[in-house]
């Protein structure tokens, strides 16, 4: 390592150059990756939902709908407006009166329920925009901007289509300035804690290539969610900042052993780095690895990002950011020597060795504290409430969601989704099944052939233009209008009612649409929240075992940045906060992934201390006056990268992610710094029996001859060689 690490010192600019030049692909390939804006489409392909809505799209080339609420507009101009919608590119079809009936038939000659499904009250009349490609194809999208600028504001599009392309126009419209303000109060944390400017835009810099190596490669899993492109280079920038860090206080350190020959320190510095990053990114690693084993594709697709983007933090940060510093060298020297002078002129003990002091002296009022707060902590992490419904984390004023309230306004309908019906069951089946239906408490209406022109008008007398619309051999389409919002306890209640309904007629038919996905979503989470949980922890204690070569520490130190967890995850519960369900799979595992190095920080220390022979209390404030101070800056550095976004971004689902995290972050770096030292301190006879080479041997034979004494009944009783 130490060959490398003097190769890229004396090779700074080739290495700056290859950079640069890798950067042009990167750009490239971070601007044609597709991205993704419709989570449903991450649920498994082998879900009964999602096959309904592949056999939508290929039978009837319908891969979305919307429910187009026209006010102000008489039936001639209704006509008119409907001709011009069913010319947009993307719409299938367009579904109002005029698709089955002349418009000069008078309104009030159809059928009452007709009339109920196509006008309100006050006069607003309702159409179906059936859309040929799917929710979140481009086509799609494109097709509701089209729609809103042919009806001004005379038209209102509702559906997840609509909601989609707002989430996609919001997104797009902020997620530049995330990176901005993370990248803004990171340099002034970093400013404040080393007091240089110019050493974090340094930094800043760095990392900025590694997120556009991370984004740029991106373009060949072929596309990302929005969530993962508005969060990745936040998160990339919040858990791989303490690499350069690491490295730029490792060149500090050698260039007091090597004053007069920066390259040589700079060797060594990668060297040491090289070491410690790459034991510190694995742990980081395992959290977002641990996303990969969800059902629900969106984990993956986070996962993979997030593990690519620390992989690409590690190698900049001993390449990179190492040849950068060397261009800035006699700026830190300077640096370096106006630092000396005022340590050198301080005197008396700090805040942070009082605070150390305190701490070790009193680590039963916080072993008190942990016993305290763990129960409480617990149960409100285990009840904190979640929403699915997508259209919730956005912003009331966008054109969907007024366009949903309308809906729900003039036709009292809260949501719709379709049934995917055997074409191929008698009309007398279909007749009972459908009135069962309607009778299912929240359905308002069945929108059907039938229920549109009444059964004085037979099917066979109906354009064939128009019934191969909604009828195939195989299958007829039914849209459900329901009273219930989508991720209700309601309308769970009603979807799993009308499935069972179809069952007693026909196996073949199927609910396709919000409501169903929804459904399916809520319950493969519930399963991937155990799996994720299960998985990160699993994979952070293999490492810590393998770092310690202990059994017990990695039980101490997943345990307290568990416990770290249930308070971040428990607060929402106590202030009657409700999560974004992304939020509740994931926060978990990228908080534990992510801080557990805060604990492994102070247990190295602590176990190099008592290794040397120091006992257990003086190794204890050693470890916590040398570790606090970088847990302290991690931490803070973490804060700063995502806590801006929380309170700037509108998209709650990103927010709240951006919240966790920030708070996350403060709520380990507090449970470390007061909690751990209390384990250490209580379990330092199970550790120092479980852990190899955690004493010197001249400990260990203090210990045996104090044992030996104890047996026989002489001296004191020892507690491996220390006072009980």
């Amino acid at each position: 390592m130490l060959k490398f690490g003097k190769w890229i010192a004396s090779h700074r600019v080739l290495v700056v150059i290859i950079a640069i030049l890798l950067l042009i692909p990167s750009t490239l390939g971070m601007i044609k990756t597709r991205v993704n804006y419709d989570v449903l489409t991450y649920l498994p392909a082998e879900n009964e939902t999602v096959k309904g809505q592949e056999i939508l799209t290929e039978d009837f080339g319908i891969g979305a709908f919307s429910m187009v609420v026209v006010e102000g507009m008489n039936q001639r101009q209704a006509a008119e407006l409907k001709s011009k919608l069913e010319k947009v590119e993307g719409v299938e079809s367009v579904l109002w009166y005029d698709s089955l009936l002349d418009i000069s038939v008078p309104v009030e000659a159809i059928p009452e329920k007709a009339k109920d499904i196509l006008y309100s009250d006050n006069g607003a009349t309702m159409m179906i925009a059936l859309f040929s490609e799917s929710t979140s194809s481009d086509v799609s999208m494109k097709a509701i901007r089209d729609i809103r600028k042919i009806a001004g504001e005379s038209a209102f599009a509702s559906g997840m289509t609509a909601v989609v392309e707002d989430t996609r126009e919001l997104a797009d419209k902020e997620t530049f300035v995330y990176v901005g303000i993370s990248v803004l109060l990171c340099v002034l944390a970093l400013a404040v804690a080393m007091k240089s400017v110019v050493v974090p835009l340094i930094f800043m810099l760095s990392i900025g290539v590694a997120v556009l190596f991370n984004m740029g490669t991106n373009v060949f899993l072929g596309e990302i969610s929005y969530i993962t492109k508005a969060i990745a280079a936040v998160l990339q920038l919040a858990v791989t900042m303490d690499y350069s860090i690491f490295l730029y206080n490792s060149f500090i350190e050698n260039k007091h052993r090597y004053p007069d020959e920066p390259e040589r320190a700079m060797g060594h510095a990668i060297s040491n780095t090289i070491k410690s990053v790459v034991g510190s990114s694995f742990t980081t690693m395992a959290g977002f690895f641990a996303l990969c084993f969800m059902s629900f594709l969106l984990g993956k697709d986070l996962g993979v990002v997030m593990m690519k983007g620390v992989a690409f933090g590690v190698i900049v940060c001993v390449t990179v950011l190492p040849s950068l510093l060397l261009f800035i060298n006699k700026y830190i020297d300077k640096a370096i020597k106006k630092a000396d002078e005022k340590k050198s002129g301080k005197s008396g003990k700090s805040v942070f060795e009082k605070l150390s002091g305190f701490i070790t002296e009193h680590t039963w009022v916080f072993m008190i504290l942990f016993l305290m707060i763990l129960v409480p902590a617990y149960y409100g992490q285990s009840h904190t409430k979640v929403y699915y419904k997508l259209d919730s984390s956005l912003p009331e004023n966008l054109p969907s969601v007024i366009a949903n309230n309308k809906l729900a306004e003039d036709f009292n309908v809260h949501s719709a989704y379709m049934i995917l019906m055997d074409s191929k069951m008698n009309q007398t089946a279909i007749g009972k099944m459908v009135e069962r239906i309607k009778d299912t408490d929240g359905v308002s209406q069945v929108v059907g052939l039938d229920s549109l022109v009444g059964p004085a008008v037979p099917v066979s007398m109906l354009p064939n233009g128009a019934v191969s619309k909604v009828k195939n051999e195989d299958y007829q389409i039914e849209i459900i209008l329901s009273d219930y919002e989508v991720a209700s306890d309601e309308m769970t209640c009603q979807v799993n009612e009308i499935n069972a309904i179809l069952d007693d007629y026909s196996e073949k038919s199927v609910l396709v649409g919000e409501a169903p996905l929804t459904l399916d979503l809520i319950k493969i989470t519930d399963h991937d929240f155990k799996v994720v949980n299960f998985t990160s922890i699993l994979a952070v204690f293999l490492i810590i075992f393998i770092v310690f070569r202990s059994v017990s520490l990695p039980f101490i130190l997943v345990a307290v940045i568990e416990f770290a967890i249930f308070i971040n995850m428990g607060i929402p519960f106590y202030t009657n906060s409700t999560l974004p369900f992304v939020a509740s799979i994931v926060i978990g595992t990228i908080q534990l992934g992510s801080t557990v190095d805060y604990a492994i920080l102070m247990t190295s220390r602590y176990q190099k201390e008592r290794h040397s022979g120091k006992d257990k209390k003086e190794a204890l404030l050693v470890a916590h006056k040398a570790s606090s101070v970088s847990i302290i800056m991690s931490a803070s550095g973490f804060f700063a990268a995502t806590f801006g976004v929380a309170v700037y971004s509108s998209i709650d689902m990103i927010s709240s992610l951006c919240f966790l995290m920030a708070r996350g972050s403060l709520i380990s770096m507090v449970v470390v710094i007061t909690i751990l030292p209390a384990f250490l301190y209580l379990f330092d006879p199970l550790i120092a029996h479980t852990t190899m080479g955690f004493l010197s041997d001249k400990e260990k034979n203090k210990n045996k001859r104090n044992m030996k004494n104890n047996n026989g009944g002489n001296g004191r009783r020892m507690e491996h060689g220390y006072e009980a």
